[in-house]
């Protein structure tokens, strides 16, 4: 049995060592350990099943494992709830994006500023110019300052999902875990989502969960793949899938 690499904690934002998490009997996780750096970004794939949503929910406080260790900057999340987890610095994108249709783009990243939100400081809430610039900045980097006045309930499916990404940006998450970001997209979404990604892990770690090959390659990062609750291979896209587990697995079917 070959040795487990040691990981610097240093360097490390977010650890997993011997996650298991079961269902009823099914273990939908089995001694998982990943570990991702400061400022890195990682795709996740495998069939499904695999235990992707699952390993999602337990960095963000909704599923408890039954065993192992789970360290955000050497925090054990395992003993916070979500809204803690989130205060943190932990932003999670769903698959299917929740916007407030009825608000415009402009008003959705207001209402996700990270502020007290107190009924006092509510009462005498007012957007300052540094608040303004950032949603200016945001509004940019998630493709959407054309659309800043638009109804959110008007955009197409590729830019609700940006203005999701952007109201999570607007929460300054340290980790920004993304479920599927290319499902439903244009040609065109999908290469534009790719290069927002990739600027947005300039600044922080991001977390891709994600099945489109082509979406995967253009992100250009390492690739963790999972099979039945563990880590079946790790390394480039090219690595993973001239590994045969993998193609017998996942790739092949």
């Amino acid at each position: 049995m070959t040795a487990q690499p040691k990981h610097d904690l240093a360097e490390t934002l977010l650890f997993l060592e011997g996650v298991s998490v079961s269902f009823d009997g099914f273990k939908a996780l089995n001694q998982l350990d990943l570990a991702v750096g400061r400022g890195e970004m990682r795709a996740i794939i495998g069939p499904n099943g695999a235990g992707k949503t699952t390993m999602m929910d337990v960095i963000t406080g909704k599923t408890r494992p039954d065993e192992g260790r789970v360290l955000f900057n050497n925090i054990d999340l395992t003993r916070l709830d979500e809204a803690a987890i989130a205060n943190l610095g932990i932003g999670r994108k769903f698959q299917k994006p929740t916007v407030f249709e009825n608000h415009t783009v402009w008003d959705n990243l207001e209402l996700a500023l990270k502020a007290d939100r107190s009924p006092w400081a509510s009462l005498r809430w007012e957007l300052k110019s540094e608040s303004r610039d950032r949603i200016i900045d945001t509004l940019e980097r998630i493709n959407l300052k054309p659309a800043f006045a638009t109804l959110a309930g008007s955009l197409s499916h590729g830019q609700k999902q940006w203005l999701e990404i952007g109201m999570l940006l607007m929460q300054e998450p340290e980790l920004l875990l993304v479920d599927e970001p290319a499902a439903g997209m244009t040609d065109a979404e999908t290469e534009k989502t790719a290069t927002m990604l990739r600027d947005i892990a300039k600044t922080r770690s991001v977390v891709v969960v994600e099945h489109d090959m082509t979406f995967i390659r253009a992100l250009n990062v390492r690739v963790t793949v999972l099979h039945e609750g563990s880590v079946l291979a790790e390394g480039s896209l090219d690595t993973v899938q001239n590994n045969q587990r993998v193609i017998d697995v996942y790739l092949g079917r």
